[in-house]
């Protein structure tokens, strides 16, 4: 294993931990925000799958990138979605006006 990839895996599992840790302690007031926040990050991901399933560096590369493509993108479209679902329950709901001219 060369040194470049011990390095990258080193700092994808510390950062793995470090989502897995910040999301766990997340008060659920902050949770829509961050919901919000982390299908910003999901979107960032989807340009750089694309980067990779276009640069025709290899079959592999190109498959592995489409399939990126494809998660990154579920991802992304699911927690917009989702986010806007719940920030819909927040609404408060409006009273339809009363037909002035009916009898009740």
């Amino acid at each position: 294993m060369s040194a470049r990839l011990e390095i990258a895996l080193y700092v994808f599992v510390l950062a793995s931990f470090l989502g897995f840790m910040v999301i766990t302690r997340v008060p659920g007031l902050l949770h829509t925000p961050l919901m919000s926040l982390t299908n910003a990050i999901s979107a960032i991901s989807l340009v750089g799958s694309l980067i990779l399933a276009g640069s025709g560096r290899s079959v592999a590369a190109t498959v592995l990138g489409s399939v990126a493509v494809f998660a990154s993108a579920v991802n992304a479209i699911s927690g917009f979605l989702l986010t806007d679902r719940m920030l819909k329950m927040f609404h408060r709901r409006e009273r339809l006006p009363k037909d002035e001219g009916s009898t009740p």
